[in-house]
């Protein structure tokens, strides 16, 4: 008859115990750190893409383009589509064109460079063929005034006047977008920049 097992020593109880307890927060303390790291994983974030607005309605976030490749122009005048277009940043003035649609049947293509680069922001006007924005009825000028009229030109146009380059012509036709037309060439005074001796030195080269 075998003889009973001989308990074990208080000590030794006591090491078991402790090393039990040691494995089982090791067990616990990998579960925790498994369950944060997987809590803390981010979610993929979606990307909005920059819309064109080929449609002639402007872009539905209203700030500018994201992308440093990109820019906005506002097309108007004898175009099929006018409206605002989000063209590459090399873009010429054609490409404008061609966004929105073409151009009409009356537009006057000489009146316009179709070469040149376009500005992120600019606004690009194509005047009908034979007509004078502004002048009563439409009549086409006098034979030889080569004289840039306010309430027509473009930027480029603008530009060709004695000192005035792309920001004053920016505020004139800001100026012109704000309060109508030009009923005379002293209200280019109140396009900011614009003085007295500048306006003495372009009043020869404009007309309304």
């Amino acid at each position: 008859m075998a003889s009973p097992q001989a308990p074990l020593p208080p000590r030794r109880r006591l090491r078991l115990s402790i090393g039990a307890a040691v494995v089982l927060a090791l067990v616990v303390l990998s579960a925790a750190v498994g369950l944060g790291i997987m809590r803390g994983q981010a979610a993929p974030v979606e990307s909005v893409p920059l819309t064109d607005t080929g449609t002639g309605t402007g872009p539905g976030s209203g700030s500018g383009p994201e992308s440093t490749g990109e820019l906005y122009v506002h097309v108007l005048g004898a175009v099929e589509k006018p409206g605002l277009y989000v063209l590459d940043l090399d873009a010429r003035l054609v490409d404008a064109l061609a966004a929105a649609g073409g151009t009409t049947a009356d537009a006057d293509l000489t009146a316009v460079n179709l070469a040149r680069v376009l500005e992120d922001g600019e606004q690009i006007v194509v005047p009908a063929a034979g007509a004078l924005v502004g002048a009563p009825g439409g009549a086409a000028p006098p034979p030889g005034d080569d004289r840039i009229d306010l309430n027509a030109a473009d930027q480029a146009a603008l530009e060709t006047l004695p000192r005035i380059g792309p920001a004053l012509a920016e505020r004139i036709i800001a100026w012109r977008e704000e309060n109508g037309r030009f009923t005379s060439i002293d209200d280019l005074l109140a396009v900011p920049g614009i003085g007295e001796k500048l306006l003495a030195g372009m009043r020869d080269g404009v007309r309304v």
